[in-house]
């Protein structure tokens, strides 16, 4: 079902581009033309890398940095009431303004373009990591110290698991908000990336390059989706399956 969806998806999407018969809608082989001709010279592979370093920099840090504070605010009622404005603060802040702070104040490098998708990202983690803490079963907490269980081994066997659900609902939505993110930050101030080539190519008004490296990128995104993440969790979740 889903191979038809996307074959009709494709299907309209060539038959409208042939009815507009304009640059502005180019059809899908000429986006493919475009795709391979920068896939030739090794030129779309690498910009595609260098936007991956910095999704992966700045997923990794939002989500240790968002988890750990979003836990500690959940448990803590007087720590959450005192933080909970900065929170609404932080959430409401325009990416844009983020990312062209950090360019003003650090510089046009590498360590304030992650530094910026990273910040964007944070207040969502800790959002949804703060729910999880808030829903922990009690009991459960205070059955590991009846038995004596220790931090470590109720940390592992008692708090993780019961987080894990809130952990991957905020690892799938960061993926999909600090790539996009992590394009207009290559945009503003980078010279290399994903978003600095489309914006290259919106210069030369050029759709089908552009289509080309988007749908390049929203390829590899949804691979890492299928074959890692998914995979991660339902490895995770393995202790939630019942016997027949």
């Amino acid at each position: 079902m889903t191979t038809l969806s996307l074959l009709g998806l494709l299907a309209a999407w060539w038959i409208a581009a042939v009815i507009a018969d304009s640059r502005v809608l180019p059809t899908p082989p000429a986006v493919f033309d475009a795709f391979w001709r920068d896939a030739v010279t090794g030129e779309l592979f690498y910009h595609l890398a260098m936007t991956l370093m910095r999704v992966a920099a700045a997923f990794a840090i939002a989500m240790i940095i968002g988890s750990a504070i979003g836990v500690g605010l959940g448990m803590d009622a007087r720590a959450d009431r005192f933080f909970d404005p900065w929170l609404i603060l932080f959430l409401n802040i325009p990416a844009l303004v983020v990312i062209a702070l950090a360019y003003i104040w650090f510089g046009l490098n590498e360590a304030a373009a992650v530094g910026a998708i990273a910040i964007n990202k944070i207040p969502n983690v800790v959002v949804t990591m703060r729910e999880g803490a808030r829903s922990l079963d009690r009991g459960l907490s205070e059955m590991a110290s009846v038995y004596r269980f220790g931090r470590w081994r109720t940390l592992r066997d008692v708090v993780l698991p019961q987080l894990q659900p809130y952990f991957a609902a905020a690892s799938r939505s960061g993926i999909a908000l600090i790539w996009k993110i992590a394009l207009v930050v290559e945009l503003l101030g980078r010279s290399n990336g994903v978003g600095f080539q489309i914006h290259l190519y919106f210069q030369l008004f050029d759709v089908a390059a552009i289509l080309a490296y988007t749908l390049a990128f929203v390829a590899i995104m949804l691979l890492i989706e299928f074959l890692l993440v998914q995979p991660l969790e339902a490895h995770a979740t393995r202790w939630r399956a019942r016997p027949a």
